[in-house]
């Protein structure tokens, strides 16, 4: 079994779905569905829960995940940035198991569609490009060369990005892609170290608009409950 750490962060409070991280989701609750798949990746042999409620550990632990600390307030406020939680759960797994992790594997909870061979892919992706660090991304629906505009405080609407050269046709521009908060992968020192999740080695893993959808409120978890009967009844 490969070095690997796999985190899963799920705070009590949700302002866009109400209890959302143990909402029933298709008959089982969210959180159950990232564990399970980490379950299945067999990549890991600790997933770790980041949590600040007693609700969600009982509901991690029933389905195989390990809680061995609660979340600190400040850790569980709306504030509180991902890659601080994250790092948090890594430095605490470390001194609790009394290991140094190589590698961790951040699986967003709000993530549900993701698939187990997206797990273990982007991995793989992830060691043969020497990444520090990776993200999951979806093809962008609109380029912002085109189709996003900004507002400055004068009421100026402009795009929001511009081309260096004249380019007239959306095949031209560059690629862009939606962050659809799924997959975050770091080597040990990085995640460490470093601040953003932006680097000079960052890699992508580009993912399907289908396997992508990140439930931040109700309408995105109708419709991912939607999508998966649909996928029971194929």
């Amino acid at each position: 079994m490969s070095n690997i750490l796999c985190t899963i962060c799920a705070r009590g409070g949700s302002k866009g779905v109400k209890n959302k991280n143990i909402k029933k989701l298709n008959g089982k609750p969210l959180i159950a569905y990232s564990i399970e798949q980490a379950k299945a990746s067999k990549l890991f042999e600790h997933i770790v829960i980041s949590t600040d409620s007693n609700d969600i550990e009982n509901i991690a632990k029933k389905h195989g995940a390990e809680v061995f600390f609660k979340r600190s307030s400040e850790m569980a406020s709306d504030t509180a940035g991902k890659l601080d939680v994250i790092k948090d759960a890594f430095k605490r797994s470390e001194e609790y198991y009394n290991k140094t992790f190589d590698y961790l594997i951040d699986l967003d909870v709000t993530a549900p569609l993701r698939s187990v061979e997206d797990i273990i892919n982007s991995f793989k992706q992830f060691k043969e490009n020497n990444n520090d660090n990776l993200i999951t991304v979806m093809p962008s629906r609109r380029s912002p060369y085109f189709n996003l505009v900004e507002q400055d405080n004068d009421g100026k609407v402009f795009l929001s990005k511009k081309f260096d050269s004249t380019v007239v046709r959306r095949q031209d521009a560059p690629k862009s892609y939606d962050m659809n908060a799924s997959i975050y992968i770091w080597k040990r020192e990085v995640i460490l170290n470093e601040s953003s999740i932006f680097l000079e080695k960052t890699g992508l893993y580009v993912m399907p608009e289908e396997r992508s959808i990140d439930i931040d409120t109700e309408l995105d978890y109708k419709f991912v409950e939607f999508l998966m009967k649909e996928q029971n009844d194929a």
